[in-house]
């Protein structure tokens, strides 16, 4: 295997049709290195003319020494990482890319030197990070919440919802509450909302409206993004969800504020909205899985565990030491 750095165009030329997450869309990428202080590299491995591999890497030098991260923290990505594309099913062969791939990386990145600090959160479909443990870095996991909804009709999916959320989407849907896609005007009242919601509880949101804007605006364009609005009879603004799309599911990006209207949450509705886009009218016919995220904070996961979904694992690769603990001190390395 022989590694190459490339560029965006030959990334989306190289990028598999699944396994992926939304913000390795070419586009997305665009706008992140529009939007952070980092470089953007983009590492392909290749066995002969087939791209086999990829990691895009943001990097940065610091007084810690350079700082590598996949995705770069305080955007509002979840996840990014490498993608393996194997020619064949086997497990050996696959494992035998991984590690590959990986020592590739290490040594390219120099992620083994104590002058570099490497810190990735890998997609879901990513399950073995132990070639980065043998090269001498650290991994863990953390979960989310997946809801598959491949052949499965919307009163199926709400039966496999407790019976708690399935009585608040009724109660909300019995309101004179709308629910509707709209453009980036929708967009943006989600984004304002969801800032006042942080400085009512003290905290910052760490992204900002031009790149919010800029973000949605390229991923709409590809079919990659939409927003949900709740609104009430007169239309004032209730609450809202912006979603991501990779090729295989919706991802709950930005919104979701708690909304209570005439004494009833209407939160489920939203989501119950979306879901239902997935089973009925996705925005790409490959998606068929809702991601609610949420499941590392106890207080989200109690709600979003309603939903019927899968709770999935994905992990946090990054190196080890004092030197990662005052990284992510002073460079907020940890995301959302």
């Amino acid at each position: 295997m022989r590694l190459e750095r490339l560029s965006l165009a030959e990334w989306d030329d190289a990028l598999p049709d699944h396994g992926i997450e939304p913000f390795h869309a070419p586009e997305a990428l665009e706008v992140l290195d529009d939007h952070t202080a980092s470089d953007l590299q983009l590492f392909a491995g290749f066995n002969g003319d087939r791209p086999v591999a990829l990691l895009p890497v943001f990097g940065r030098s610091t007084p810690l020494g350079r700082v590598l991260t996949s995705p770069p923290p305080g955007m509002g990505v979840s996840r990014l990482g490498p993608v393996l594309m194997p020619a064949s099913p086997k497990r050996s062969k696959r494992e035998k890319l991984n590690r590959e791939f990986t020592d590739l990386v290490v040594d390219a990145t120099r992620a083994d030197s104590r002058a570099t600090l490497l810190r990735l959160v890998c997609p879901t479909a990513y399950g073995d990070p132990r070639p980065y443990v043998w090269d001498g870095l650290d991994a863990e996991p953390l979960w989310t919440y997946r809801l598959d909804v491949d052949d499965r009709t919307p009163d199926e999916l709400l039966t496999a919802a407790s019976k708690s959320l399935r009585r608040e989407i009724n109660d909300a849907a019995a309101l004179d509450v709308t629910v509707e896609r709209e453009g980036l005007d929708g967009t943006r009242a989600v984004f304002d909302e969801t800032r006042k919601r942080y400085a009512e509880q003290g905290e910052a949101l760490s992204v900002s409206w031009p790149y919010v804007r800029d973000l949605v605006r390229a991923m709409r364009a590809t079919d990659r993004a939409r927003t949900y609005v709740a609104r009430d009879a007169e239309g004032r603004f209730l609450t809202g969800i912006t979603v991501l799309y990779s090729n295989d599911a919706a991802y709950f990006w930005q919104g979701g504020t708690r909304c209570v209207h005439d004494g009833v949450a209407v939160n489920g509705l939203l989501h119950w909205n979306i879901i239902e886009d997935v089973a009925e009218d996705p925005p790409r016919p490959s998606v068929s899985t809702y991601d609610l995220l949420g499941a590392n904070t106890e207080r989200l996961s109690r709600y979003k565990s309603k939903f019927g979904s899968t709770l999935t694992p994905y992990y946090v690769v990054e190196s080890g030491g004092l030197g990662m603990t005052a990284a992510k001190k002073a460079y907020q390395l940890v995301g959302r």
